[in-house]
């Protein structure tokens, strides 16, 4: 059995806020993306998730790695490790709960103990680069 989850995540940052998400029957936030499908690049994924979850467009072309980063996977057994692979990039649309999400919000580095490990790690990082306040 793989221990490592595959995710892509999107990073969107707009006056020291993170765009977040919360999945129905959830109780922790998350940062915009999801697993990677057979086959796909990190740009198809990122693409494909996003407007799953957000029906907004990726502009791939404006794609930028800013770190991977890796923790115990929330609501796993121990050991569930998930490796997050995290972009930015420009977009098209207003970011919009599909049925996945159940909630659309904006986080400050204050509300860093409602979101999962990983993202904990993320937010730590965009804290210390003075882009998360």
């Amino acid at each position: 059995m793989n221990s490592t989850i595959d995710k892509i995540a999107w990073i969107h940052l707009d006056n020291g806020k993170i765009l977040s998400t919360r999945s129905r029957d959830k109780n922790a936030y998350y940062i915009p993306g999801g697993k990677r499908e057979p086959g796909e690049t990190d740009l198809d994924t990122l693409v494909r998730e996003i407007d799953e979850e957000l029906s907004i467009t990726i502009i791939p072309a404006t794609a930028t790695y800013v770190g991977t980063y890796q923790a115990q996977a929330h609501g796993h057994a121990e050991g569930i490790i998930v490796q997050m692979t995290c972009y930015t990039a420009d977009h098209h649309g207003v970011p919009t709960p599909t049925s996945e999400v159940e909630e659309v919000t904006w986080l400050t580095y204050a509300d860093r103990d409602q979101v999962s490990p990983v993202d904990q790690i993320i937010f730590d990082h965009l804290h210390q680069t003075g882009q998360l306040h």
